[in-house]
């Protein structure tokens, strides 16, 4: 039977908010057991309080002061990039087994995307959620590479601007760093490159995501049912996740690419859109609905395989 792993998240902004509440609302196996921030006045500090979760507003030291602490099994971190290495220090200090679910750039630990490679690394003491374009677009790129090699892909993540908070604004040079690398490590592709936009455009609009992936010339109908497979083995956790429209393919000749050459292949053009589920969150930031999604499943299968694991031992 999995052990119930009790959580704390650091990061009282939307991101930790939301992931709170879906913990509380749908967890199965794990529990909240504490709710840090920096800001005694943010949201996510009284709404926790509200909900009888221990809280703190003097960041990872304050976490260490709790007497939560002594029970938490697992830690997420929906700070920043910089922020997590000295998050990860400090508690690895306290508890050096502890385990750490990183929703930031900073890919310390294992890239992980659930529906391609959840299962890779289950030991793994941190674990990286990628980002958000990661989450929503490197699935795609993995169901064309299982089908025919991949030479390149690229990826654009359109987001509202008002989803996009400091921490996101903070880091979006490690956005495209850590997705450009996650498209090749675990999308499978030779070279990636990832751009996100910001679109300051009233009302907001809901996260979409163009996929475009060069590969070997293979079965158009076997990649494009690759494709549904993985859209609808993501919307297993994110129901707000589909595609916008069909897959398109194109045959292109000596097609010139900046960084790789000139190629020949098959051009898959895929277009996503990301509905969020409105837990916390307006429904159009599909872009962090998706990386607290994707955090939660990848902490329920981390317990899942947890047989008497103890942070403290």
């Amino acid at each position: 039977m999995s052990k119930k792993l009790k959580a704390a998240i650091i990061g009282s902004g939307n991101i930790g908010t939301d992931l709170m509440i879906k913990i509380l609302r749908h967890g199965r196996n794990i529990e909240m057991g504490a709710m840090v921030g920096i800001d005694p006045g943010s949201d996510g500090l009284a709404r926790a309080t509200r909900l009888g979760v221990a809280t703190t507003h003097e960041s990872v030291e304050g976490l260490l002061r709790l007497p939560a602490f002594a029970d938490i099994d697992l830690v997420f971190d929906a700070t920043s990039a910089g922020a997590h290495v000295k998050n990860d220090a400090l508690l690895r200090q306290a508890k050096p087994h502890i385990r750490m679910v990183d929703l930031t750039p900073a890919a310390i630990g294992p890239y992980c995307v659930p529906v391609v490679n959840g299962d890779r690394h289950p030991d793994a003491p941190n674990v990286n959620m990628v980002t958000c374009g990661g989450q929503a677009t490197i699935p795609i790129v993995a169901a064309v590479s299982r089908i025919a090699r991949v030479h390149y892909g690229e990826i654009v993540a359109s987001i509202s601007s008002r989803s996009a908070g400091p921490g996101t604004r903070a880091n979006i040079d490690e956005f495209t760093e850590t997705t450009s690398a996650a498209l090749q490590s675990i999308g499978g592709a030779t070279k990636g490159k990832a751009i996100i936009i910001l679109n300051p455009a009233e009302p907001p609009l809901i996260m979409r995501d163009t996929v475009y992936v060069l590969s070997d010339v293979a079965d158009e109908d076997t990649i494009a049912k690759s494709i549904r497979d993985m859209v609808a083995a993501v919307q297993e956790y994110v129901p707000g996740y589909r595609l916008k429209q069909p897959v398109q393919f194109d045959r292109v000749k000596d097609l010139n690419v900046p960084g790789v050459g000139r190629l020949s292949g098959l051009k898959t053009s895929v277009f996503l859109e990301v509905e969020g589920a409105a837990h916390y969150l307006p429904a159009y930031a599909g872009n962090l609905d998706i990386m607290t999604s994707a955090a939660l499943r990848t902490a329920e299968r981390m317990a899942s395989r947890v047989d008497g694991f103890a942070a403290t031992a």
